[in-house]
């Protein structure tokens, strides 16, 4: 079960959700969908992994040879935009850089949209992390599953800054957390927290100027927060 200590307001689109975004096509769905979906877990998991597998779901793996589902993935989790003309030849390049990648058709459940994916990415010295998401129309996506934390990231990323925090469950830790970031200047717009097995993980949607660097880094060391990750670019600490 989540705890919504604020309402999360209807997602906002913009026309350009609705249009669908600039991209390397040829389906804003199987490919630009795939693509962002790609770089919020490479986001999530801090880097580029050594080994990523995707396990794809329903319509993804019907399709996603002729659709280029499965380099928009890969390139996705390479950092690559969905305009990115890299795209078409991202086996090439994840194999010049060393990023082993494999493809497997699978059935997540029939609580998941038909166009969805695990990302399970791993590192030498890292735990592995999965990912589970949709990509649901014009290259809207959600990310419905982290870890084994049931989230609902939709629609609101890209319109708001947010933040992915792993913490303490008690909540007294990401209450100092969240009085920190009202220190920087930040207003929260909602939160959204998952509590499994002792540990606990917050979606944090904030407005008004982004993060620094240096105040991400400080807030991985207050005490309860175990990491923190950022869905959108920071500033540099100068400015």
């Amino acid at each position: 079960m989540s705890d919504l200590p604020h309402p999360v307001a209807a997602p906002r689109y913009s026309i350009f959700d609705i249009a669908g975004p600039i991209m390397v096509g040829p389906s804003s769905s199987h490919t630009a969908g795939a693509c962002k979906l790609g770089q919020i877990a490479r986001a999530l998991f801090h880097g580029t992994p050594d080994k990523v597998t995707f396990y794809l779901h329903g319509s993804f793996a019907k399709v996603y040879k002729g659709h280029a589902t499965d380099r928009a993935l890969l390139g996705g989790v390479m950092k690559f935009k969905t305009s990115d003309a890299r795209i078409p030849a991202a086996f090439a390049i994840a194999h010049k850089i060393g990023l082993k990648y494999e493809f497997k058709k699978d059935d997540l459940g029939p609580q998941y949209h038909p166009n969805s994916v695990k990302i399970v990415m791993e590192k030498a010295g890292r735990k592995p992390m999965s990912v589970i998401g949709s990509s649901i129309g014009g290259g809207i996506v959600k990310v419905t599953k982290i870890d084994q934390f049931e989230m609902d990231l939709h629609g609101v990323a890209g319109h708001f800054k947010t933040l992915v925090v792993w913490h303490d469950p008690s909540g007294a830790d990401l209450d100092g957390l969240l009085r920190k970031l009202a220190s920087y200047g930040v207003r929260v717009h909602d939160i959204q927290t998952a509590k499994v097995d002792g540990h606990a993980l917050s979606l944090i949607n904030m407005e008004g100027r982004a993060l620094k660097l240096s105040q991400v880094l400080e807030l991985e060391l207050m005490r309860g927060i175990e990491n923190v990750r950022s869905l959108t670019p920071l500033q540099k600490n100068g400015a």
